[in-house]
């Protein structure tokens, strides 16, 4: 499976993530320093514990990186599925959704706000047109050997 190379939402989660982890881990040692419990709901004052709050710290660390490293996987995984698009091996018909297909052009238009034009690989004019490839090969000759 090929990950998009710029996979913008995933990393914004992720930030998000990170953001709420390190909230966490600064309220944890909030409550540590201010002894939140005694202070708002009347509970018997601790003293400050800074091991108790570095486990605390190290713990919340390793599980964030956990959430966030199963989120991106999860999330890139999601997008390179929302990227395939199911086609109809005979009229080329894209679906949509289970009961609507559209047309590959349309679809283009639509989604990449693109146009669609005409022309003949080099492959399909050797195939199905060879003299208009020879027609092409005579006039570059020509038209170097006079430069």
């Amino acid at each position: 499976m090929e990950q998009p190379a710029h996979n913008l939402i995933a990393k914004k989660v992720c930030w998000y993530e990170s953001l709420a982890i390190l909230f966490c881990i600064a309220l944890s040692w909030f409550d540590e320093i201010f002894d939140i419990p005694y202070v708002l709901l009347g509970g018997p004052a601790t003293p400050i514990n800074w091991r108790e709050s570095i486990f605390e710290s190290i713990v919340i660390g390793i599980v964030g990186v956990v959430i966030i490293r199963h989120t991106y996987k999860l999330l890139t995984k999601i997008s390179y599925l929302e990227s395939i698009l199911p086609i109809c091996a005979s009229c080329k018909a894209i679906r949509l959704d289970q009961e609507f297909w559209d047309s590959v052009k349309q679809v283009v238009e639509t989604k990449a706000a693109a146009e669609f034009t005409h022309g003949i690989c080099p492959k399909c004019i050797e195939t199905y047109y060879p003299e208009l490839r020879r027609k092409t090969a005579v006039k570059d000759t020509s038209g170097n050997a006079g430069t």
